[in-house]
């Protein structure tokens, strides 16, 4: 009787997986999401949609297929205001966001294997569910599903590439089903023989993890950041990751902690395991430091530097500008803590962020392993030398939810006397007090008014308004609140040609080395002939887009300054200009008086500036000539005053 009952619960344990809407098992990769239990939790509120309550959930991943599944990912549609407060074996891919985490602000969460990333095919297993499955137990608390309703995801798939999944069948026990198989037109699927690694991915920033040495108690690592983005640019980057196993640094070279504080481990399990160590020589025991590149002057330092691609002071350029500039590297001694003390047991920080000054922001993915990194034998022989082991981690430009801009546009062009400005809190306002309109449009300037800050423009504006039978508002708009501002002015039309000049105005208190912009021109780019004061050339795989950058020894864009008698004097941008030339020859309708001649999108330094609505758009006639003479001739003449100040 015995024998027959285990026999019957071995025979259901390993059945394969089906849908509750399939009659037959899937044969591919199945996904089940189970609500196990929930309840009423403080505090009451007299609102039913805003009552919480605590969920627990099972997630369950199952290859049922023929393929070994690499770094498994899978997105859950919350859709209840959930918080998910532990997920056991797995991990949140995010903006390097650790528990508890608000999941249904973007209408769900990534959650990727953690230890185990990696599930096996039960032909390789022999139909072992140890390794063919993975389940995640989740606990968090969401609002408004009082029980005995089931708050189930309105969605859930498979996030690796390569994948169709099933709609979710219909809720039945709690629960909801969908069953993931392989894209008929996707590449060929991993199998038994193939390399157990991940293939090694594109992205706008790629950070390799390697293990270059390993012992029982410690290894040493490399961590090589590389910018891949044609535009992408970091300042002053900050790395952080959290450590899974109760791993800190020891020593490094190449970069350094934010903040060096060891309290975690001298009063912590560090502290009682390494009784001898002495931690005052240790960097960080943070369960997620922040890494910070070093200074230019210690790029030869002994002790901190002599580390090729090191020391960049935080600035990491896009590859199109210099590819030498585009990667920083660092080492680090990182101590494991039991039960991992043994050299092949290594496990990868996870939840990575990486972020800069004016520079976009990121979202990087889990880290993934791939085959071991290849470095050239540093005695110089051809042979190489390979790392211990080595993941990848892929961080990409976000979309959602844009922070506001930290750079403007202005127009103007040689027939209208008029300049239109940056929009009104172009960059965000700060305050809506009284003292200005935030709705209010931008008014327009006279051409003088570009060179002083806006607080000195309010003169200027009223005069050129008076001047031009202009009604002012009772309440002024505010200012763009813009640190870099760049002037697009048409400056001439002719028959087989135009041309442009660009200025550049820095009106923070950091100047820019290494500056470079970016400007997309659809219909007139495929005039684009010359840039005299920058080093312009087309974009690297775009049609329509200019790259600009500062000549040799002149890609410094100084900070804003005082004027050269700061007690009357307005403070002074620091800028700079070119004129940039064009032909119309092979392209049929350009007209650039009608919009042709400005850009539709501008970038500086990787990020893209805000652009006014409208563009000074006029009739051709004897006005345009004399407002040519009028802004042209203002303009360079401040800016020649401005070069002997």
């Amino acid at each position: 009787m015995s024998i027959v009952f285990t026999i019957f619960v071995l025979s259901t344990f390993i059945s394969l997986p089906k849908t509750i809407s399939q009659t037959q098992p899937c044969n591919a990769i199945s996904l089940s999401y189970i609500h196990n239990s929930g309840y009423q939790i403080p505090p009451a509120s007299a609102t039913p949609a805003d009552q919480a309550y605590n969920f627990q959930s099972t997630l369950t991943l199952t290859n049922a297929g023929t393929g070994l599944l690499n770094s498994w990912r899978v997105f859950v549609g919350f859709q209840h205001r959930e918080i998910l407060v532990s997920a056991s074996n797995a991990v949140v891919v995010g903006d390097g966001v650790s528990f508890p985490v608000n999941v249904s602000g973007s209408g769900g969460v990534v959650l990727a294997g953690f230890p185990v990333s990696d599930l096996k095919s039960g032909i390789e297993t022999a139909g072992d569910f140890n390794q063919m499955q993975a389940r995640v137990q989740l606990v968090g608390t969401q609002f408004g599903v009082a029980p005995p309703s089931v708050p189930l995801p309105a969605s859930l798939y498979l996030v690796n590439d390569g994948y169709l999944c099933s709609t979710p069948s219909s809720p039945a026990n709690n629960e909801t089903h969908v069953c993931c198989e392989r894209d008929p037109n996707a590449l060929p699927i991993t199998t038994v023989e193939a390399e157990p690694f991940e293939t090694r991915q594109e992205g706008d920033i790629s950070i390799m993890y390697d293990v270059v040495s390993s012992q029982e108690t410690e290894y040493m690592a490399q961590v090589t950041i590389s910018n891949h983005n044609t535009l992408g640019r970091l300042d002053y980057w900050q790395l952080s990751w959290d450590w899974m196993r109760d791993e800190f640094i020891h020593s490094m070279k190449g970069a350094y902690p934010s903040i060096i504080d060891t309290n975690p481990c001298i009063f912590g399990r560090q502290g009682e395991f390494y009784k001898d160590l002495d931690f005052s020589k240790a960097l960080n025991c943070e369960r997620r430091p922040i890494i910070i590149d070093l200074p230019l002057d210690k790029t030869n330092d002994t002790q901190l530097g002599l580390v090729p691609f090191c020391c960049r002071n935080g600035t990491l350029l896009p590859p199109s500008m210099d590819a030498s500039k585009s990667v920083s590297v660092f080492n680090m001694q990182v101590f494991k803590m039991p039960p991992d003390l043994n050299r092949t047991q290594l496990t990868p920080p996870q939840n990575w962020k990486i972020n800069g000054t004016m520079s976009p922001d990121y979202q990087c993915g889990p880290p993934v392993r791939v085959s071991p990194t290849r470095f050239p034998n540093p005695s110089g022989l051809t042979s190489d030398s390979t790392a211990v082991a080595s993941w990848q981690v892929i961080c990409n430009m976000t979309q959602t939810k844009p922070n506001p801009p930290k750079c403007c546009v202005s127009f103007s062009a040689f027939f209208n006397k008029s300049i239109v400005p940056c929009s009104t809190c172009a960059c965000g306002c700060t305050s809506t007090t009284s003292t200005c309109s935030t709705t209010t449009p931008a008014l327009l300037l006279p051409s003088d008014a570009l060179l002083v800050p806006f607080d000195n423009r309010t003169t200027k504006i009223a005069d050129f308004a008076r001047d031009n039978d202009q009604v002012l508002p009772d309440i002024l708009p505010c200012s763009d609140n813009c640190g870099v501002s760049i002037n697009w002015h048409l400056l001439s039309d002719f028959k087989d040609g135009w041309t442009a000049r660009m200025t550049i105005f820095n009106w923070g208190e950091t100047s820019f080395a290494d500056w470079f912009a970016a400007v997309e021109l659809d219909k007139s780019m495929a005039g684009f002939k010359d840039v005299f004061s920058f080093n312009g050339t087309r974009l690297t795989g775009s049609n329509n887009t200019i790259f600009l950058q500062g000549l040799p020894g002149l890609n410094y864009i100084v900070a804003e300054a005082d004027g050269k008698n700061p007690k009357k004097d307005p403070r002074v941008p620091g800028m700079q200009q070119s004129v940039i030339s064009f032909t119309k020859k092979s392209i049929p309708g350009l007209d650039v008086a009608r919009g042709d001649g400005f850009p539709n999108k501008v970038y500086f330094n990787g990020l893209e500036c805000s652009v006014p609505p409208v563009l000074p758009i006029t009739g051709h006639g004897i006005r345009m000539t004399i407002a040519f003479s009028s802004v042209s001739a203002t303009l360079i003449m401040m800016l020649f005053l401005h070069n002997l100040l």
